[in-house]
């Protein structure tokens, strides 16, 4: 792969657990942390929309940004895991001063997604990112997820920004091969392409791309980080047979409710972390949790002894927390 391309690999959307009272579970969230570090994972994404960062307050968001870093830099004999920070938001103003936050806190680059609710046109949305790798102080990744935000970041606007000298990936996640393979084809050398949709990785690595932004990799940071390797090298038989063997997992954990509902439960099940949620999420339900289970078993993650029928489980509301926050990977 070009060695002028700043980011590449398996990057993990870190979820954010919570106490039964709804507070962020500091000693958990250090031990998953230092789980992916552990794990070989090549990076990790503080706030994003798998760490339910619609409803952290800003004090929350700089503490997991932070606490991130500080873990990432526990071992001066490795180099240190990339971090990127979520700072995105439908309002430029907050996007740009969000991103000079990390940037102070010591964040490599800042994932920002396209102005939601408010539906920007392509010129509008080229004009958002500009303002924010212009003012944000910190190389800026594109994050594209349509689904989510009602507007599609189209080729040929990514493309312009690519141009932009702080523009440097973009987040994948608007499921339209057509537009990613054009994307993969124009891009300039120094520019890197991620999958935001974990079942598209393998496909996006096979056209070229490098790496992805993921959500199951809160539960398997070795074996997509290993995926990304072996595309890396080339050895497409060891990339395809990991796809293959976790691709049950990756489906699984976008059924039964939003993301991160199902991660969270796994995640519960797998001993890692409470189930707790901050409304307006709610744990997962029957019969998701069920099959949730049974493929967790399946895989190895869990014994059958240690799946229990009824995890504690809890969705909380949080006094103080923001209403109108952005929408994160």
């Amino acid at each position: 792969m070009p060695s002028s391309r700043q980011l590449q690999g398996a990057f993990t959307a870190l979820i954010t657990p919570f106490t039964p009272a709804g507070e962020i579970d500091e000693e958990a969230f250090r031990s998953l942390v230092r789980r992916q570090i552990d794990s070989g994972i090549h990076g990790l994404v503080a706030c994003g929309t798998t760490g339910e960062t619609p409803t952290l307050t800003h004090p929350e968001d700089e503490w997991v940004i932070a606490t991130t870093l500080e873990i990432a830099s526990e071992r001066p004999s490795r180099a240190r895991v990339r971090v990127i920070a979520g700072t995105g938001s439908n309002s430029t103003g907050t996007a740009i001063k969000s991103t000079q936050r990390a940037a102070a806190l010591g964040a490599d680059a800042a994932l920002v997604v396209a102005p939601y609710y408010n539906k920007p046109d392509q010129r509008m949305l080229e004009a958002h990112f500009r303002a924010v790798a212009d003012e944000g102080g910190l190389p800026i990744i594109v994050y594209n997820v349509p689904g989510r935000t009602g507007v599609n970041v189209e080729a040929a606007t990514l493309l312009r920004l690519a141009e932009h000298p702080r523009i440097v990936a973009v987040k994948e996640a608007s499921a339209n091969m057509d537009q990613i393979a054009t994307i993969l084809c124009d891009r300039p050398t120094d520019f890197s392409v991620f999958a935001g949709d974990d079942t598209w990785t393998m496909p996006m690595l096979a056209l070229g791309g490098d790496g992805v932004i993921c959500t199951c990799s809160n539960e398997i940071p070795g074996e997509m980080a290993a995926m990304c390797d072996a595309a890396f090298a080339c050895d497409w038989e060891q990339a395809l047979m990991i796809h293959e063997r976790w691709l049950p997992l990756m489906k699984a954990n976008f059924a039964g409710g939003p993301n991160p509902v199902p991660v969270k439960a796994a995640m519960s099940m797998m001993g890692l972390c409470s189930d707790t949620l901050r409304m307006p999420l709610l744990p997962l339900d029957e019969p998701y949790r069920s099959r949730l289970r049974l493929i967790l078993e399946s895989t190895g993650l869990i014994d059958s002894d240690d799946a229990i029928a009824s995890p504690r489980t809890t969705a909380t509301r949080t006094p103080g927390a923001r209403t109108a926050a952005a929408a994160r990977a």
